[in-house]
């Protein structure tokens, strides 16, 4: 038995981590002979691309793996093993001791409860000493601490911005005053503002309260902001670990340079071209566009309550116009209603005033079949690949699907088609992808497909929404490098919704900052990074970490 030191809080030993396997093949190992020590009060983040591990890690410590998984070595926590724990003792670990935070926030909440219930669930579980009343302290407090205000209580998850959900997720964990905390991507879906918020938070209670933790992300730049050590996976093994510092100046294996070289790439600046906005023709033009959204009340409310109806204004009077060839990068935090906006543009939501001029014809002056027909040449690349692939289509017959729908081929010639494309997108051999199932492809492989599908129609403006945002450095940068190839192959023309600042600095010609369903500056990439003029894009720039000093 490995002899564990006893002053670390969490200590994992020659840790082997196997999927349930459907064959008798060989054991793959998912996690390969992984050895670290957490202390009290330290961060250590664990970083590397989909797929090598990071996550199953996570989830052993927790003891969270599916049925049948095979875990050799040890997680001990303060001298006891994790992996002996009784179910009791397994229920108290949780929570108590360990909390979890995890990427999607959905997964830990019940939309039939509201974010109170939550709350007082939680604390039921674990605390039922405590009166109802306590509870209630207790929980409106924690949840003030990551910026939920108290008149929200009785609200539901759907009523929440992602990033509003994922403080729901932080509060939960905090609730019962871990002494670890695992969060797995807490801020991937989440902008520069609030995740530094978020971690400022986490970081701060750490200290505060003598806490670890143990931050998973992509996100290099992220974690040498805020985190001591920092640990690098590459397929299973953790290849390198040791101070922040150590790492980013001087990293030692190969797969941390490659690393670190994809991150300082997307943060190189670089000369965008000149405004735009001298071109005589817009492809899109909108003016005046609104979208506002009344809270519903009950028929009680409604017949006794001399309050007129909450009305939230999620896209308040937005115009700007978008020229051919250009990337228009719009940017800020969630909740600010940039896919609202998005999503009102492609009358996925009909407005509630304003026009939507693309191609010099008013998209909200058409009917629903007229609207269709137009799509083709207005397409959509979403965040979540998996929300738009569906899942029992192999993705050959998905990516052939809209040429189909909008009757531009033959089923032959649909194929010849999609054939193109995969190789396009670099998804080769063609034959083999094609036959594959979306769950069987990484990430970045999924976003490449849904690219595929969004191009295949050959559309002149594509919208991407958060296409990224999933990806770690690496895959982030082939996927953009290959969105900016396939944009000088078919003349393509980006209306690209981040809430990564470095991405949108790669990537965009101009870029528009919303605040509150407004678009308070729009200018060109260079100037909104070395004159930004509005308060709010100088606070979204102070916050997003670097990694090039």
């Amino acid at each position: 038995m490995t002899q564990i030191m006893t002053s670390a809080l969490l200590s994992v030993a020659n840790l082997r981590v196997a999927y349930p396997r459907q064959s008798q093949q060989e054991t793959i190992w998912a996690v390969d002979d992984v050895s670290f020590d957490l202390k009290p009060g330290e961060r250590m983040g664990l970083v590397g691309e989909s797929g090598c591990g990071k996550s199953t890690l996570g989830r052993a410590i927790m003891r969270l793996l599916p049925e049948g998984s095979q875990v050799e070595g040890q997680a001990v926590f303060q001298e006891k093993s994790v992996f002996e724990l009784n179910k009791t003792e397994l229920r108290q670990f949780r929570g108590e001791v360990v909390a979890l935070v995890f990427q999607d926030p959905m997964t830990r909440l019940d939309p039939l409860m509201t974010i109170g219930d939550h709350c007082l669930e939680t604390l039921k579980a674990h605390q039922p000493q405590l009166s109802k009343a306590a509870a209630k302290k207790l929980a409106t407090e924690t949840l003030e601490t990551v910026k939920i205000p108290a008149n929200r209580w009785g609200q539901y998850p759907h009523e929440f911005s992602g990033g509003m959900r994922q403080r729901v997720a932080i509060a939960l964990a905090l609730l019962l005053n871990p002494k670890v905390i695992v969060a797995d991507e807490p801020t991937t879906s989440l902008d520069v503002t609030v995740s530094a918020e978020i971690l400022d938070e986490l970081t701060r209670l750490c200290s505060e309260r003598e806490m670890a933790l143990l931050l998973i992300s992509h996100d290099l730049a992220m974690v040498g902001e805020y985190c001591d050590r920092i640990a690098v996976m590459y397929q299973g093994k953790m290849v390198e670990k040791g101070d922040v510092k150590s790492i980013i100046y001087h990293p030692q294996h190969e797969y941390t340079q490659s690393l670190l070289n994809a991150a300082l790439h997307l943060q190189a600046v670089e000369d965008k071209l000149e405004d735009t906005s001298s071109q005589k023709s817009s492809i899109l033009g909108v003016k005046n566009l609104k979208q506002h959204f009344t809270l519903e009340t009950n028929l009680l409310q409604q017949l006794f309550s001399q309050e007129k109806a909450s009305v939230i204004k999620a896209v308040d009077n937005v115009s700007f116009d978008l020229y051919p060839g250009e990337i228009l990068g719009l940017v800020g935090e969630s909740g600010c209603g940039k896919s609202t906006l998005s999503r009102t543009i492609l009358q996925l939501l009909k407005p509630t005033g304003g026009q939507v001029e693309f191609l010099g014809q008013d998209l909200t002056t058409l009917s629903p079949q007229a609207m269709r027909s137009k799509r083709r040449q207005l397409q959509m690349v979403f965040q979540d690949p998996l929300a738009c692939l569906n899942p029992l289509m192999k993705v050959g017959d998905s990516i052939a699907d809209p040429l189909l729908i909008h009757k531009l081929a033959t089923p032959a010639e649909a194929k010849q088609q999609v054939a193109t494309m995969l190789e396009k997108v670099g998804l080769t051999p063609v034959e083999e992808y094609s036959k594959r199932y979306p769950k069987e492809l990484s990430g970045g492989q999924q976003q490449r497909v849904a690219i595929a599908r969004a191009l295949i129609t050959k559309p002149k403006l594509v919208i991407c929404d958060e296409p990224v945002s999933m990806l770690d450095a690496t895959v982030q940068t082939q996927v953009l490098e290959l969105m900016l190839a396939l944009k000088e192959e078919f003349d393509l023309t980006y209306l690209f919704i981040t809430h990564d600042l470095w991405v949108a600095r790669f990537f965009c010609d101009r870029i528009a900052v919303m605040n509150a369903g407004k678009i308070v500056e729009l200018d060109t990439t260079e100037k909104i990074f070395t004159q930004a003029s509005h308060p709010y894009t100088q606070k979204l720039l102070s916050a997003a970490p670097l990694l090039a000093s």
